[in-house]
């Protein structure tokens, strides 16, 4: 299928977001009312000139991903239409447990062909996404979801969405057994992970007189709503008008800089959670991240690029806010220097606009980040397991010991950043934080959603060679 002909069908990407929720969430002859059909598919999109079949979550209509409003009802059923067993999370929500999307934890992955209902509170707005919690993550088995403020109805701003990716013609295990030199994945598919085996690092930096590694999969492309810059989506906007921009880092190994160029922007959500605007035009965001970012596009009929820079590296990928009428100048894929490497500057600036009350503690731990590149072996290790009690207010320090940046995702959960290398203040509430080598974050979290709860390094294959625990709630 050419990418015109799919991207017609599918309204794919932003422009899918632009359209008017009724039709992201329309009820599906046969079904319950009120109740949203949502397919787990094969499709195919074209990159770099060549057909790639990856997955899709998406509507009947084509369009992907969900979109729904503050204070309704996750009430989905959820249909795998493909020929594999898969499993999908709801990254950014609070489900009650049996509905988180890990495997047999506590339920088993999804056959080929069967479905599976869900029915719990969406909870407040924001920017969140769902994915796979395997290895078919990486083939793309991802889409937004987005929960909107009722109260932004009368506001007169347009609504972009960016969801990123990096892409491999590579199969994800093939992919997993070049980090770890040809041994078996050690991944079981879906569930909790095994140990690992031997690989090497693709790029590294000088961190304090030792090896910093980067990027250690050199993919083939990087995308922005399933397209490269080569042929990049082209948004429609207003001139003069207000935009507000929701990006999506859903690659499943590389950090970006967004960088919005001429435009300067505030920052004014992060994983979907209010935080006092930031003003910038570049912002960080580590995998499993997002940002909400609004900018006042200028009158003057002229196109902006909005660009993802590939952490150390020279590769980029982004889409275009264009005026009617303007000139679109073509971007290359390449930059002309390696784009930053990211670091807890701005992470050290956000403040919550509803932070955690104040409370005493009533458990904290100590999580230790370990592995190396060598050996393709990463790890968690906790001074006592992870077991509170419902009601708790828990502190986690995670002390990242190796040489790579690790981002930390809780489920079921949203946590506040309280401490950066032991100096304590009231940082942004969120539920992935990034914690570079030989640097320290503490978090805090009130215990108010039983269960087993998955909590993990978002880079997928240091998941899945064992950087992966519990977040266990007693009895």
């Amino acid at each position: 299928m050419k990418r015109r002909e799919f991207l017609k069908a599918a309204i794919a990407g932003a422009a899918a977001f632009a359209v008017p929720p009724t039709l992201i969430t329309a009820a599906v002859a046969g079904q319950p009312a009120g109740q949203t059909l949502l397919g787990i598919v094969r499709r195919t999109i074209e990159v770099n000139g060549k057909a790639a079949s990856v997955f899709g979550l998406q509507h009947e209509n084509g369009s992907p991903g969900v979109r729904l409003r503050a204070g309704e009802a996750f009430n989905v059923l959820l249909r795998n239409e493909t020929a594999e067993s898969t499993i999908i999370h709801w990254h950014g929500l609070t489900p009650p447990w049996q509905s988180d999307g890990v495997g047999d934890a506590p339920l088993p992955l999804i056959a080929a062909g069967a479905d599976r209902a869900y029915d719990f509170p969406v909870g407040r707005p924001g920017t969140h996404w769902m994915h796979a919690h395997t290895l078919q993550e990486q083939a793309l088995l991802a889409a937004p979801l987005i929960v909107a403020d009722p109260d932004d109805d009368s506001k007169d701003e347009q609504e972009v969405v960016v969801l990123l990716h990096d892409f491999s013609f590579s199969s994800p295990e093939e992919l997993l057994a070049g980090l770890t030199g040809g041994a078996a994945a050690p991944m079981q598919h879906g569930g909790m992970p095994m140990s690992g085996a031997t690989g090497g690092a693709m790029a590294g930096m000088n961190h304090g007189g030792m090896a910093m590694d980067l990027n250690d999969i050199e993919y083939d492309a990087y995308l922005a709503n399933d397209r490269t810059l080569d042929d990049p989506e082209i948004v429609s906007v207003e001139p003069g008008g207000r935009v507000r921009v929701r990006i999506i880092n859903g690659a499943t190994a590389t950090a970006f800089t967004i960088d919005f160029g001429e435009l300067e922007g505030e920052l004014i959500a992060v994983d979907g959670q209010d935080i006092e605007p930031v003003k910038g035009s570049r912002f960080p965001m580590t995998m499993g991240q997002r940002i909400d970012v609004r900018v006042q596009l200028p009158r003057e009929v002229r196109s902006f690029p909005i660009v993802a820079l590939r952490e150390g590296s020279r590769e980029r990928t982004g889409v275009i806010l264009r005026p009617a009428g303007a000139a679109v100048a073509k971007i290359a894929t390449s930059g002309d220097g390696d784009a930053p490497v990211l670091d807890l500057a701005l992470e050290a600036q956000l403040r919550a606009v509803a932070p955690l009350v104040s409370r005493p503690v009533q458990k904290r731990f100590d999580m230790m980040l370990t592995g190396g590149m060598a050996a393709y072996r990463w790890g968690l290790a906790t001074n006592e397991p992870i077991v509170v009690d419902a009601g708790d207010r828990v502190e986690v320090t995670l002390r990242n010991m190796s040489m790579m940046a690790h981002p930390m995702h809780l489920h079921g959960h949203h946590f506040q950043v309280v401490a950066i290398d032991g100096q304590r203040f009231a940082g942004a509430v969120r539920d992935t934080v990034l914690v570079p080598p030989m640097r320290s974050v503490t978090i805090a979290v009130d215990a108010g959603n039983p269960g087993q709860w998955a909590f993990h390094c978002h880079h997928l294959y240091h998941m899945a060679t064992g950087m992966m625990s519990t977040f266990a709630y007693r009895g």
